[in-house]
């Protein structure tokens, strides 16, 4: 089973590393990309871990007997607790790392939609996936 959440834009953040710089946006807001795309892929490595979780919890939840809940199930929530602690956190870090990006790149955000759904989008949209 596979543990780690696939990220399509892998090579390019390796790329970007290595290089030092982008030539997609200004060179201003360059430096700030590799973080863009770090916080962007831990948020989907959390919502991964979230969902393993939660998918593991349901498997084992199914045919536990009523009553008080076995160590194993109690540590099942525990790991949901804390991958969804993860994806909260990984959030927050997505947004604080798109704001730097944003104000650097010069992009504007439309009103009325949040900055990680927008960013996402722009990422999407502007970043080139890996061939695989």
């Amino acid at each position: 089973m596979n543990t780690t959440a696939p990220f399509p834009y892998a090579g390019f953040l390796d790329a970007l590393e290595r290089s030092g710089g982008a030539t997609l946006v200004g060179a201003k807001a360059s430096a700030s990309l590799a973080p863009l795309l770090k916080a962007y892929k831990a948020t989907l490595q959390a919502a991964f871990d979230t969902t393993l979780a939660a998918d593991e919890l349901r498997r084992y939840q199914k045919y536990a007997k009523p009553g008080k809940p076995s160590a194993h199930i109690v540590q099942l929530r525990q790991r949901q607790a804390a991958a969804r602690q993860a994806t909260s956190i990984a959030r927050q870090s997505l947004i604080q790392a798109a704001t730097v990006f944003v104000r650097e790149a010069d992009i504007e955000v439309p009103a009325r939609m949040p900055l990680d759904a927008f960013i996402v989008g722009w990422i999407e949209g502007h970043v080139p996936r890996d061939a695989a």
